[in-house]
């Protein structure tokens, strides 16, 4: 038997083997280092609290299960479409062509946002548009204040490429 606070000493070959499987599974590597990453935090930091006989097995159907919550939470989360914000919100610009220009822009950063991984997506949105403090969106996501801040480093970087082409500079 096996408690999961000591994985044996290879649970390097846990990581990779749970990666390579789930990857193929869910379709995404990024949501798959994000749920296997979750599962050995939460095993070696003493979360999951079990002996077991097969902990292969035990981490496969744990990683399998913080897939599926994920996609759930894709299902309920609640979203505005940009284009249902009134004109009063959007910035406003003196020439023609800043309709079409904003409208550019919107579409574009649906699309990068759309490229993120649910997290990193959850984390930018909760951050930036909803207000949430690092401390918050941790806590409702389940992840280290940490996570938080890679989450959001990636989905800086991710917008930023996507979108410099909009940049004056």
């Amino acid at each position: 038997m096996t408690n999961l606070r000591t994985l044996p000493g290879d649970w390097l070959q846990y990581y990779q083997e749970l990666l390579r499987t789930w990857t193929h599974r869910a379709g995404s590597r990024q949501d798959a280092e994000d749920a296997t990453h979750d599962v050995l935090t939460m095993a070696l930091e003493g979360k999951i609290t079990t002996t077991l006989v097969h902990p292969r097995g035990f981490l496969h159907r744990c990683v399998r299960n913080r897939l599926t919550d994920q996609h759930r939470r894709t299902q309920i989360l609640d979203t505005l479409p940009l284009h249902s914000l009134h004109e009063t919100d959007q910035p406003a610009m003196d020439d023609p062509d800043a309709h079409i220009r904003n409208t550019q822009l919107i579409d574009s950063l649906t699309a990068a946002l759309a490229e993120l991984p649910l997290k990193c997506r959850q984390v930018f949105i909760w951050q930036k548009i909803e207000g949430y403090s690092q401390e918050e969106i941790a806590q409702r996501l389940d992840i280290s204040v940490n996570m938080v801040q890679k989450y959001m480093i990636r989905a800086l970087r991710h917008l930023r490429d996507r979108l410099q082409h909009y940049s004056p500079h």
